[in-house]
């Protein structure tokens, strides 16, 4: 297990910066981060990201950090002119690695955002995050970049695209991915039934709106056509039934989600 180290908060701030990519700051040793843009509103929106660049030794958290993790918050409340955004979180890996489940990412990664925005306007972005090694560190990076449409930055659009192309999309395949989701007579476990063929088991994250509740691996029936995810211990006293649920997944062609409400139980 990580342990969470003691010391203060670590909290940058940067000036504005008339680019598409403000300066670097340090979160922790050897790792650093920057807000980037790439200067180009398409049907009113932009793509904008927090770009890290950590040693493959190093890990930060998904938006459900697992449980050892931080949770990566992305707040964009203070800008001008930008509003409405949507985090677009590449698939992260699931770590079991320290015998507890987390999911992250390690390394060089961009995680874009999606924001309405209009010409003049200015990005005001603070993250919070773990950054993680030997020890999880907290830190907090307050940044701002002035918005200069004039100016598209050819390579940061190519940054940020080939972060959402590793983000999941709603499902868009002939069908639905399982035919049922539902709970069992205890409501302690969420059962899958009968999967798509293309989905991965093993990379099923399941998110019902609280971090804190998480799913064990899936358990396949012996005929491969219901999967059973249990509550880890620290849920106790949630019950499934009726919970609204997103889960995402990896399949051959890519990642995806899909939302729907947990069932009841078959009598």
């Amino acid at each position: 297990m990580l342990k969470l180290a003691t010391f203060c908060l670590v909290t940058l701030a940067a000036t504005p910066a008339l680019a598409a990519a403000t300066d670097w700051q340090e979160l922790a040793p050897g790792a650093r981060a920057r807000l980037i843009t790439s200067d180009t509103i398409r049907n009113g929106r932009m793509l904008v990201g927090l770009e890290l660049d950590m040693p493959q030794t190093t890990n930060t958290y998904w938006r459900i950090p697992g449980e050892t993790g931080i949770p990566t918050q992305l707040d964009f409340s203070k800008s001008i002119g930008v509003t409405d955004p949507l985090p677009r979180w590449p698939f992260p890996e699931i770590d079991t690695s320290n015998g507890y489940l987390d999911y992250v990412y390690r390394g060089p990664v961009v995680l874009p955002v999606s924001v309405q925005a209009v010409t003049g306007g200015e990005l005001q972005l603070t993250a919070t995050l773990g950054i993680c090694d030997t020890v999880c560190v907290p830190a907090s990076a307050t940044f701002s970049l002035a918005l200069d449409i004039a100016k598209p930055d050819k390579a940061n659009s190519i940054r940020l695209d080939q972060a959402v192309a590793l983000s999941p999309i709603p499902w868009d395949q002939p069908g639905t991915p399982f035919r049922e989701i539902r709970t069992d007579v205890t409501g302690k476990v969420l059962v899958i039934d009968n999967p798509d063929r293309s989905i991965d088991p093993a990379t099923i994250i399941p998110d019902i709106g609280n971090p804190a509740v998480l799913f064990e691996a899936p358990q396949k029936s012996p005929d491969t056509a219901i999967w059973n995810l249990p509550l880890l211990a620290g849920a106790d006293g949630q019950n499934l039934l009726g919970e609204s649920i997103d889960l995402t997944f990896m399949t051959a062609s890519g990642a995806y989600s899909f939302s729907t409400t947990v069932g009841r139980p078959k009598p």
